[in-house]
């Protein structure tokens, strides 16, 4: 579980930094980095829910 909550933070830290590149600077290709980052959260956060519900059931 600490793992998950690691990768989900490592995910999110590359998305903020993806998305301000593209706010403060322009960079177009930093829009595509940040979605990427997003489907990448959201698949995480799937697998931490799982987790997260196995866990509470022991």
């Amino acid at each position: 579980m600490k793992d998950l909550v690691a990768k989900i933070n490592t995910e999110i830290e590359i998305f903020k930094t993806e998305s301000d590149s593209l706010i403060e600077k322009g960079v177009k290709a930093a829009g595509a980095r940040a979605r990427k980052s997003t489907l990448e959260i959201e698949k995480l956060l799937k697998e931490f829910r799982k987790v997260s519900i196995e866990e509470s059931k022991k």
